[in-house]
Order: structure tokens, then C-alpha cells, then sequence
């Protein structure tokens, strides 16, 4: 039984599946090595859509979004343990410093705070929602798109994360 396989430039007619399968799976790996990504043209957006992302909720509040603002400001700034800025920031010392910016109180540690506010699921997250991971043991502030600014560890600063490189433990809406 003879198989007819069409592309954009050449036909060609084999008797088995079986090769071009392998052939597919080679080609695929070559072009997937060289960093080249293949997808169908009904996947891909218009330029229009690209251009227009969906709109992200905004802060739950005006102290909400004053401590997204503050945070974003000391992107940068070094890891400190036990630091509460505004030179050097752990983790919780980011969200404390920035919410206290924005006049809210919380309480120094991530597990405190944590305990803090209402809690609110991962899919209603708006700007400036405390994010935990790692079991509580780590806090961030929502910023939008699935993005927490945070201070992750030793050697490292202030940095804006895609939320899905850390494990999920909840989030609570203060202030």
C-alpha cells in the first residue's frame, strides 16, 4: 500500500509509516536543538493580538498597589538575611518594608504573614497579594501575569518571577 505525503515543496510516496516517522522524529530533534520551534499557523496570533495582551486586574487596593510600586523599586538590591531594607531585604523583609511603605503593618516573618489578611485562591490573585511557596517557607508580592517580585536567597536580589518556577503554597489579600 503506497502512502502519498504532501509538503509546501516536494511529494513523495512510500510504502510504510514507519520511516517517515523516524525521519519526523529525526527532523524534529535537529530543528529542536538548534533552538527552532515549529508550530501550526492556527496557532499562531495575529500581530493585532500580540499586540493587545489581556487586561490584568488591578490592585485590591491603593496600599495594594503602593506596595507592588515600592517593591518593584528595589529590584536589584541584595539578598540579606533578616534584612528589612532598605539596603538588604529577605524575603518577608521585602514584603513588610514595602506594604509598611504603603502604611500596613505585617508581621515580620513569612510564617506570620501568612496568617495575615484573607486568603485568596491562585486563580483571583490581583497586584500586591502576598504569594507563599515552598510550604509557606517563602513570600513574594503578586505584580500581574503570573509574576511575584521577591528576594529569593543568599547570592541572589530582588527579582521579578514567573510564579510556576516555585512551588505554590497560597496567597492572602492585605491591606
Amino acid at each position: 500500500m503506497a502512502r502519498t505525503i504532501r509538503t509546501s515543496t516536494s511529494t513523495s510516496t512510500s510504502t510504510s509509516a514507519r520511516p517517515t516517522r523516524r525521519l519526523q522524529r529525526g527532523a524534529f530533534a535537529l530543528l529542536a536543538g538548534a533552538g527552532i520551534v515549529l508550530t501550526p499557523a492556527v496557532a499562531q496570533a495575529s500581530p493585532a493580538a500580540a499586540a493587545a495582551p489581556a487586561a490584568e486586574a488591578s490592585a485590591s487596593s491603593p496600599a495594594a498597589q503602593a506596595a507592588v510600586n515600592t517593591a518593584m523599586a528595589q529590584l536589584g538590591k541584595p539578598y540579606g538575611t533578616g534584612g528589612a531594607g532598605p539596603h538588604s531585604f529577605d524575603c518577608s523583609g521585602l514584603t513588610t518594608f514595602s506594604y509598611g511603605a504603603a502604611g500596613v503593618a505585617l508581621p515580620r516573618t513569612t510564617g506570620g504573614q501568612a496568617q495575615t489578611g484573607a486568603p485568596v485562591a491562585r486563580a483571583h490573585l490581583v497586584p500586591g497579594d502576598l504569594v507563599f511557596f515552598y510550604r509557606g517557607g517563602h513570600v513574594g508580592i503578586y505584580v500581574g501575569n503570573n509574576q511575584v517580585v521577591h528576594s529569593p536567597t543568599s547570592g541572589d536580589v530582588v527579582k521579578v518571577t514567573n510564579m510556576n518556577y516555585m512551588p505554590y503554597s497560597s496567597a492572602r489579600r492585605v491591606g
